[in-house]
């Protein structure tokens, strides 16, 4: 749709003198087309009008409906094609008078129009001159035309506005790229779970190789943690995140190939997994930390968190039907090939910070800025500060507490279904879904209510408290539930419930690290989500181990033990204030 604007003076012979004068006080622009009649306004004073005009200070619009005899303006929002309508006054300080103007714009061929009123008795000194390439806010050349019509002359400034898809925000085209990047995350971890149980018929693994196997990938993932957080800090998270996703997608691939030549041979493929996955978090984490403004941290890191989910939801459901119809290496074999394509769309849309986007608006980077000036890459990582701070443990002993049980679920789940509740392959996998899908849908809910109680005047740390101790204490109460419950469809509904309420932890731990440190937002999350990652190589081999001896009320109650430990020393130590620049 083509937009553009005329700035006109025709020969009227009086001004206009009826309808409401607003105070300063009550005058307030609009947004959307209203805005850009504003930015066309200041620009023809400032530049066309230049040598007479210096006594017209300011255009004001406020929202209203045109009436009879008032000023008005007619705009037409670029994007959502909505008829926005404005009234407006210009205000002269040389006679310190009011006059009216009235500003119209109106489609005409795919021709927006734009034209300002002036009595000609007093101001017919006005003489439109032509403009060179003028940009307008959202960064498009305007090719002007000069016209003149029976003692009128125009100024029309033509320009093309971008389809909506590239006048989508870019930070969040960043957070849905991320999104996804998280989606094949889990779409790949979670294979296993499913394609194990097949597996280990196949090559004769007992439970106490099976959870050797499930922790394997878990040794690759505690190596990269730290070591991506600082990697991203440096040198970008695009490029590390890039990696990360190409690496295990590869490692994907190869696991069949690798577990048919034989188990240590395995063991060092899934290890090989978790060292692409593990830079995911630390990268993702630092990237989103440049993008996004804290007004709207916690929607978008519970948007890409709910890929996880998502992804854990569409390896669940598909890999039952993939290997019932061709074999349990199907599902690594298509699951892995998908990292190539996000690869393509990541390097030509990602950056790993707004300044090195050159497509990127100043007004959606004035916005992800707030003001502030962007710093530069960490060169140094500032260890003796960041682990004097109490905060900083708070985040490591919660994300331990929490991963615990988290990962046991994610692991173990399936056999949970099939042992326990005598679920065939399909069933267990189709019903491991709901649990996931469940904190795809309550990550997001967190996320905006502790984003509105912020821009509400909550404080960061109590919002932060709020979430994390429904993400602990709602999986603690449920999971309780379990020994006490007498069909599986209970069972399974305490399951959901307990990964829903867990769900709230993206508002709550997970936000911290960008809050307390954002210049070392990767560093602080791979250094929590170290000790989350042993919590679960520990347990997931610990509940292979426990199982042998024992039962899995036995696996619930430490889990629950640990969801309590984790509840009070985050309320007790953690902070969302900032305590690391």
């Amino acid at each position: 749709m083509a937009i553009g604007a005329a700035i006109s003076h025709r020969n009227f012979t009086s001004p206009i003198t009826s309808g409401k004068i607003y105070q300063l006080e009550q005058v307030t622009a609009h947004q959307g087309a209203e805005k850009l009649s504003f930015s066309y306004a200041q620009y023809v004073h400032r530049n066309t009008y230049s040598e007479n005009i210096h006594s017209l200070k300011k255009i004001y619009f406020v929202s209203g409906y045109m009436t009879m005899n008032t000023i008005s303006s007619h705009g037409l929002d670029p994007v959502a094609g909505n008829a926005l309508r404005s009234r407006a006054m210009i205000l002269y300080a040389g006679e310190n008078k009011k006059f009216h103007m009235t500003n119209h714009r109106q489609r005409v061929k795919g021709i927006c129009r734009c034209s300002v009123s002036l009595p000609s008795e007093s101001y017919n000194w006005i003489k439109p001159v032509q403009l060179k390439n003028t940009s307008i806010s959202n960064s498009q050349t305007l090719q002007p035309r000069v016209s003149s019509d029976g003692g009128a002359s125009e100024v029309v400034l033509i320009g093309e506005t971008k389809p909506w898809w590239e006048q989508f925000p870019k930070r969040w085209v960043i957070v849905l790229l991320c999104f996804s990047a998280f989606l094949l995350c889990n779409m790949d971890r979670v294979n296993m779970s499913i394609a194990i149980l097949p597996m280990s018929k196949e090559f004769n693994w007992n439970s106490a190789t099976v959870g050797l196997i499930q922790s394997s990938f878990f040794w690759g993932y505690l190596l990269t943690q730290i070591v991506g957080g600082i990697w991203a800090d440096k040198i970008g998270g695009k490029q590390v995140l890039g990696f990360g996703v190409i690496w295990w997608s590869i490692a994907t691939v190869l696991t069949p190939i690798a577990a048919k030549i034989g188990l240590p041979f395995l063991l060092v493929m899934r290890a090989f997994m978790g060292i692409g996955e593990g830079v995911a978090m630390p990268a993702m984490n630092n990237i989103l930390s440049k993008w996004i403004p804290v007004s709207e941290r916690s929607r978008s890191l519970a948007l890409v968190y709910s890929g996880m989910y998502l992804g854990s939801v569409i390896g669940l459901a598909f890999s039952p039907i993939l290997i019932q119809k061709f074999a349990w290496p199907s599902v690594f074999y298509s699951f892995g090939s998908l990292g190539s394509l996000w690869f393509a769309f990541w390097l030509s849309k990602a950056h790993s910070s707004p300044g090195e986007d050159p497509e990127l608006s100043e007004e959606e980077k004035k916005h992800i800025l707030g003001g502030s000036i962007a710093k530069e890459p960490v060169t140094s990582i500032p260890w003796k500060l960041i682990l004097s701070k109490a905060p900083v443990w708070a985040l490591i002993v919660s994300h331990f507490c929490h991963n615990w049980g988290t990962f046991i679920l994610l692991t173990w789940m399936p056999t949970y279904y099939n042992q326990v509740l005598k679920f065939n392959l399909t069933e267990s996998g189709l019903l491991c879904v709901l649990p996931w899908l469940t904190m795809a849908v309550f990550a997001n809910i967190g996320g905006w209510i502790a984003d509105t109680l912020v821009s509400r005047g909550v404080s960061v740390t109590n919002v932060r408290k709020i979430m994390q101790s429904i993400g602990f204490l709602g999986p603690a109460f449920f999971l309780t539930q379990l020994s006490h419950v007498k069909t599986p469809a209970m069972a399974v509904l305490c399951m959901a419930c307990s990964q829903g309420s867990d769900a709230f932890s993206q508002s709550g731990l997970y936000s911290n690290h960008q809050d307390i440190g954002p210049r070392y937002a990767g560093v602080l999350l791979g250094l929590s989500n170290t000790a989350g990652v042993l919590a679960g190589v520990f347990g997931t081999a610990a509940t292979g181990y426990i199982l042998q001896n024992g039962s899995w009320d036995d696996v619930f109650k430490v889990a629950v033990v640990l969801y309590i430990i984790g509840t009070l020393v985050w309320n007790l130590f953690s902070t969302g204030e900032k305590i690391l620049d």
